[in-house]
């Protein structure tokens, strides 16, 4: 059984005081949970007050990207290292804004996925498609070959220990969210495509997150379709009264 796991990436949100301010309420109201994995993944600068803030909870530390390289004249760029001492246990990677904005590409990904398990970091793969590629009718041609570009040359027992997170890029920050129907299909066929892969076992084991506005009035009906396996939640993850509500979805 696949524990489900729920995710707040804050993007470029918060400040210490705010961010020290949300941690603290959503350990309050999230305390009792234990059937679904939590995580916040605040901007870099904040990853080691937030750290010390959910020290010793049940809310994991992730972060929002890293480099290739453990250390070195790379300007700007921040190493698993330093992910590692701050506290993280995951790592969201190639998330649409990254695609879109910093041109990454699923090979760069693919480097960053590696990187990520060599130093035990738990990936966050994110694919998905565009408004255009989607009403063109090639969303599974685009999202198979960004799973096969993210996760090519991984070991079954490394692909078991990332997850996914399917984000349709036409919903993200838009308030237009998949229907459960198309969000289901697409989850589908990434197990699928993993089974053909990797094998059963490995699609079986593998958590396929959604992303895409989901909030509290949407986020039950998503988590009860077969192959949705938690969330990767973006502007309702700011706010301590609507992360707890999409954590406790089953509540």
């Amino acid at each position: 059984m696949r524990k489900p796991i729920i995710a707040g990436n804050w993007k470029m949100n918060l400040n210490a005081q705010e961010s020290v301010a949300l941690v603290t309420g959503l350990k309050r109201e999230l305390a009792g949970v234990t059937d679904v994995e939590i995580a916040v993944c605040p901007p870099a600068t904040l990853l080691t007050a937030v750290g010390s803030a959910i020290a010793g909870s049940n809310i994991a530390l992730g972060a929002q990207n890293m480099y290739t390289q453990d250390s070195g004249a790379f300007t700007g760029e921040i190493s698993p290292l330093m992910l590692l001492d701050a506290g993280c246990t995951y790592v969201i990677l190639g998330h649409s804004e990254r695609r879109q904005y910093f041109n990454e590409t699923d090979a760069f990904i693919n480097e960053k996925a590696k990187k990520a398990l060599s130093h035990g970091l738990i990936p966050i793969i994110c694919v998905g498609e565009t408004l255009e590629q989607r009403e063109a009718g090639i969303t599974a041609d685009v999202v198979s070959t960004q799973v096969k570009g993210c996760v090519a040359g991984l070991s079954a027992d490394e692909m078991k220990k990332c997850v996914i997170a399917y984000e349709p890029v036409w919903a993200i920050g838009t308030g237009k969210t998949a229907t459960t129907k198309q969000a289901q299909e697409v989850h589908a066929m990434i197990r699928s495509l993993l089974k053909k892969i990797f094998s059963d076992n490995v699609a079986q084991a593998v958590r396929i997150q959604y992303g895409g506005s989901v909030k509290p009035d949407n986020v039950s009906e998503l988590m009860a379709q077969e192959d949705i396996d938690g969330a990767l939640v973006g502007g309702a993850s700011l706010k301590v009264d609507s992360f707890a509500k999409i954590v406790k979805f089953n509540g």
